[in-house]
């Protein structure tokens, strides 16, 4: 389960509907205001510079991660694609009006995607959403932390990524989900340090359920590394303070 998702999606009331590209089902609620004050919240905290916005280039980017995130901003300039702030705790990416009642962020805890403190050394990332595609891609740097086999990055590290991906993509276009599955088939190793394009879409919605499809490339897109296909549920409502 994506953890930073969930707590997003648990704060988006599913009220009224969206206009993201094709129709969703009918029967999907789409937080469209919802959706509207997480943006207008996402780019207070970033402009107000607390807290932190990890999702921005650092000294530990590559030439290639940089190149790939710049070709993605140049794209969100006409508004076709917008870039998602990343902070270390799931609560601050929600505003205080749409946080259920009792929570606070705990200060002993982390978002699991930013849990170190030093960078480069783990999951370095950022992510980009088009509204009108249902679709949300990762650009994405495993540090040396991530090791699996030696020189390549840990299998379980690129499916957190991954859920995390389409996790992102279902939330903001369906609004309140949870994973239910995720189905990987892994093609070639990630090299540390390399750079990979994780590029996931909505495919499909039947009632509550919202279908996902990703494929994980290098940054030139000439090597697969993964194909996953993803379920998540759209949650009840929850009582909200």
């Amino acid at each position: 389960m994506w953890k930073g998702g969930f707590t997003l999606a648990r704060a988006l009331r599913p009220r009224s509907a969206p206009r993201l590209g094709s129709k969703l089902s009918s029967r999907v609620s789409k937080p469209a205001a919802a959706c509207r004050l997480l943006w207008s919240s996402a780019t207070r905290f970033s402009q107000a510079g607390q807290p932190k916005d990890y999702a921005l280039p650092n000294a530990s980017w590559s030439q290639g991660m940089l190149n790939l995130y710049n070709e993605f901003v140049e794209k969100s300039k006409d508004g076709t694609w917008k870039r998602i702030p990343s902070y270390r705790h799931s609560l601050d990416h929600i505003p205080d009006s749409m946080k259920l009642e009792g929570e606070k962020v705990q200060k002993d805890t982390r978002f699991f995607l930013r849990n170190l403190d030093e960078e480069g050394l783990g999951f370095e990332y950022v992510m980009f959403l088009n509204p009108s595609e249902k679709r949300m891609v990762t650009v994405y740097q495993p540090g040396p932390y991530l090791e699996g086999h030696p020189g390549f990055t840990h299998g379980g590290s690129t499916a957190a990524m991954i859920d995390s991906t389409v996790g992102g993509c279902a939330i903001f276009v369906a609004g309140r989900v949870m994973t239910a599955n995720l189905s990987i088939d892994f093609k070639n190793p990630v090299p540390l340090g390399s750079v990979v394009l994780v590029d996931s879409k909505v495919d499909r919605t039947e009632g509550r359920k919202v279908f996902l499809s990703c494929q994980v490339r290098s940054a030139d897109g000439q090597t697969l590394h993964a194909e996953a296909t993803a379920l998540f549920i759209q949650l009840a409502s929850l009582t909200r303070r």
